[in-house]
């Protein structure tokens, strides 16, 4: 069972393994650094279909179907899913959702929820009664641009400091401790953030209303724990891009936490903003799940990465709020991933 240690932080007593995973990309992806690392890239981001909210389907139930052949499990030994999306009510995750016979939980909490996800899992499946746990999320450029911006037919130009949403998915297996299906990565911990709003009104500069929200979790976290950033491998956020990154290291420094060393951006690892044309980085809930599943937990079960907190970061503004005057409310959610067979 879950221990609660500080304020905030759950420790899991019999920490849920990570059995399998997987990653799937568009076209820009696949011109991206962490090309190597997907499970599958297409070069049509419509994925055969005729319209941009039918691919984002199909990109989650990739990645969900890939996962599954990793793992070596059929659906119907899924216990649960825990999903999102950023289209409006999930439909991108619900309509995935339509071929598999899993009992469904859609989560939202933009950008943080594949952070969500698996804290969520980790937790039911600590608590016990479930044999596995899938978890996904999803985004894609085109949908997302359709609905929170203007169509691509529009012509609209993005501003230097916005960030491109990604085409792209990740999920992940989870599975009890004691299963031998183990590749020695466990979710050890999780915070769950708070909705925090700093007066940032500009939907264009999403990393600026995410970063205190980052800050917030990662501090209390530590806090919690007791540990410092040098504890970690790698504290990965996910997504800032340039501008949110540069803002949470200053945040951090007047706390006199030194994260510099050890923090890294999925917003920044997804793309080369010097060379390709993704603003201030990436973005979108398929973002961070991405990075994750083609580049960190590759390297975790490599033994090259052995203690990472993963902390997803939400904007949470819908089409119709900037419109009505409102700020943009964020919130960050963080798993603490160990392998502890390289420990």
């Amino acid at each position: 069972m879950a221990k609660r240690v500080g304020q905030k932080t759950l420790v899991f007593e019999h920490a849920p393994q990570i059995v399998s995973f997987a990653s799937v990309g568009g076209k820009m992806e696949g011109e991206g650094p962490l090309a190597n690392g997907f499970t599958i890239l297409t070069e049509d981001d419509k994925l055969g279909q005729d319209s941009w909210e039918k691919a984002e389907s199909c990109l989650q139930a990739s990645a969900i179907s890939h996962a599954l052949k990793s793992a070596r499990l059929q659906a119907e030994q899924i216990n649960l899913h825990l999903g999102g999306d950023l289209l409006n009510q999930c439909i991108a995750t619900n309509f995935a959702m339509r071929n598999y016979p899993i009992p469904l939980t859609g989560l939202y909490g933009a950008c943080s929820t594949f952070a969500l996800a698996l804290g969520m899992g980790a937790l039911a499946v600590d608590a016990g009664g479930f044999d596995y746990i899938s978890t996904a999320a999803s985004s894609h450029f085109c949908s997302a641009e359709k609905q929170f911006r203007f169509p691509l037919e529009y012509g609209g130009q993005p501003t230097p400091t916005a960030q491109r949403t990604a085409t792209a998915a990740g999920a992940v297996i989870l599975a009890p401790n004691e299963t031998p299906e183990t590749q020695g990565i466990c979710v050890s911990a999780a915070v769950f953030g708070h909705v925090l709003d700093y007066g940032v009104s500009d939907p264009n500069e999403m990393g600026a209303a995410m970063a205190p929200a980052a800050f917030d979790t990662i501090a209390q976290f530590l806090r919690d724990t007791q540990t410092a950033p040098q504890d970690y491998d790698l504290i990965l956020t996910g997504d800032l891009g340039a501008i949110g990154s540069r803002l949470l290291l200053e945040l951090a420094n007047r706390d006199n936490l030194v994260l510099r060393d050890v923090h890294r951006d999925c917003g920044l690892l997804l793309y080369d903003i010097q060379k390709q044309d993704a603003g201030a980085g990436g973005s979108g809930i398929g973002c961070s799940a991405a990075v994750l599943c083609a580049s960190i937990l590759p390297q975790m079960r490599d033994g090259k990465l052995k203690r990472v907190l993963f902390v997803g970061t939400g904007a949470l503004l819908s089409a119709i709020t900037p419109l009505q005057g409102e700020n943009i409310p964020a919130i960050a959610h963080a798993a603490l991933l160990e392998n502890r067979t390289h420990q």
